[in-house]
């Protein structure tokens, strides 16, 4: 799977076999923006095509475009997990919030990064 970003917003590119196409939606927001292209440079085009399309028929119709992410996340973890976790942060000086930021932005950057290769 490949991933492309503009504007801020990403998606998610797969192949169609049936239709032999390829395929992709905006990810992390609720209005449905899909887009698709028979090859992979047409799709780079029809992403950014989707993209300013969005964010130009928001602003027509008045409305704010969606943000992929608000930036609060919950998290219902095992209690030992917590409890190593806050430990963690406390001899690292850091708070608990700052902790998790860093250690879930490295492994989100692996993440991603394996995914792009």
């Amino acid at each position: 799977m490949n991933i492309l970003t503009y504007r801020g917003l990403s998606a998610a590119i797969t192949f169609d076999a049936v239709d032999a196409v390829l395929t992709g939606r905006i990810s992390g927001i609720n209005d449905v923006v899909g887009f698709h292209a028979e090859s992979p440079k047409e799709i780079f085009a029809a992403f950014k095509e989707a993209v300013d399309d969005y964010f130009d028929t928001c602003a027509r119709i008045g409305k704010k475009p969606e943000k992929p992410y608000s930036g609060k996340l919950m998290l219902r973890v095992d209690p030992r997990i917590h409890a190593r976790a806050a430990l963690a942060a406390e001899l690292s000086g850091k708070s608990l919030n700052q902790w998790s930021e860093e250690a879930l932005s490295r492994c989100a950057a692996e993440a991603v990064h394996e995914q792009a290769d």
